[in-house]
Parts: C-alpha cells; structure tokens; sequence
C-alpha cells in the first residue's frame, strides 16, 4: 500500500489487464505488511483437486477460514476428477453471491478445448506459468482469443530459476539499456503481451520496484531478443 499503487495485466482489453495486475501486486503488499482494508483487497483463492467432489462445501469453508462476505475470485488449481463438477458448483456460487469471479489455473489448449463446452459461465482468467524460458506462445493467444485474460505464475522463473533468469546475458542487457532491473524487464515484457503478472516479495524495494513499470517501453527488437530466449522449460509439474 505504502507503494503508492493498487492492485488484484492502447485497448479497453489491455487497459483491463494493466488494472489487475496492479490490483494482484497490491494484495501481495498490503498482505505483506500485515494490514488492510477490506474493501481495498481483491481476495483470490482456489478449489485443489482433492475438494472438486465436494466443492460447495469447500467454498462455504474458504468463506469461513477467510472470514469475508464474498470472494473476489475462485480458481481450479488444476485439471482432475470432478473439475466439471466444481466449476459448476463455482457458478451456482456465482449466482448467490458467494463469488464475483471465477477462473482455472494451469489449464492448457488441449485442456480448455474439453473442458469450456461443458460449463456456461466463461473463465474469467486463466492462470498459468509464463516466463522468458517458457513463454506459451500457442497457449496465451489461444486463451486471449476468447477474451479471457491470462495471469502468469513464477514470472521470475519459480524457485531455484530466479537467479539464472534474472541474470540471463539478453535480459541484463536490456534492463542496462533501460535503467531498470531485469525483474522490471520481465515484468514488462509480461504486460506488452496483455498477460497479468503476480510476482510476490516480502521486500518494500521490491514491492516498489515491481510496479514501477510505466515508465519505459521495451521496443519491438527488444521483444524479439525475449522471445528468442523461450526454451519450453517448465519449471513446475502443473
């Protein structure tokens, strides 16, 4: 909050993105510092695939653990048994007010073509793990295309990657060209693709830095110099 901007990733489309990323980034400072008011949170929390068969259920006990009237928005973890089922009992909480929004993580082209004919309220996000390294270039038009807004996950490549992809000779480069931070680089490079990013730090400086995105652009060589750096390297299972 301290930071001066709030947060829950040109067009009204791209406009909207840029609003949840800041409202994403926002959540992780004020819940880092340990204070907020609740009408300044954008709550997002998710069903695992161990709760799918009994859902309803486990959006009243996240309403309960939570202590809140409502929940911004509810995602799948990821694909599994019964995750039809959820989202649809995601939707009927949808409909009595218990959730605002709701979205998957971790779904993919092949999983999203199954699964979006069998439920009747579109995702509104879909949350995957994007990076320089693994860039999802089929997946993330893919799911823009629907007008679903795409947030990735470790946008610094997740634990035990940080440090390689931060500093990555291109991405170094870039940042030195800029003046920023090669987190800043990525960060960037995320919101020119229309994707929403929630990098996560317990560090004010960071924080900062996190959102202060706005004041240079990445050109179009530079962009292609990223995506010349995708390797499809997964760095977690889902």
């Amino acid at each position: 909050m301290n930071a001066g901007k709030k947060v829950s990733g040109g067009s009204e489309a791209h406009q909207y993105m840029v609003k949840l990323a800041f409202e994403a980034m926002k959540v992780t400072a004020v819940l880092n510092q340990g204070y907020h008011e609740p009408e300044e949170i954008f709550v997002i929390t998710k069903l695992y695939p161990n709760q799918f068969a009994n859902a309803e259920e486990a959006v009243d006990e996240a309403l309960d653990k939570l202590d809140i009237e409502y929940i911004d928005m509810m995602l799948l973890h990821h694909p599994g048994d019964h995750d039809v089922e959820a989202y649809q009992a995601m939707e009927q909480a949808v409909e009595e007010g218990k959730i605002c929004s709701i979205g998957l993580s971790n779904w993919y082209v092949e999983e999203l073509t199954e699964f979006l004919p069998q439920v009747t309220i579109t995702p509104a996000l879909v949350q995957n793990e994007i990076h320089p390294y693994y860039q999802e270039n089929d997946v993330i038009p893919f799911i823009q295309e629907k007008g679903i807004v795409v947030q990735g996950w470790y946008p610094f490549g997740g634990r035990g990657h940080t440090a390689e992809l931060l500093g990555d000779e291109v991405i170094s480069e870039i940042a030195e060209a800029h003046g920023v931070t090669s987190a800043q680089v990525i960060l960037r490079w995320n919101l020119q693709k229309g994707v929403v990013v929630i990098p996560g730090s317990g560090n004010p400086e960071h924080i900062r830095e996190n959102i202060a995105l706005f004041d240079f652009e990445l050109s179009a060589e530079e962009m292609k110099r990223i995506a010349a750096l995708d390797k499809r390297e997964k760095h977690d299972w889902y």
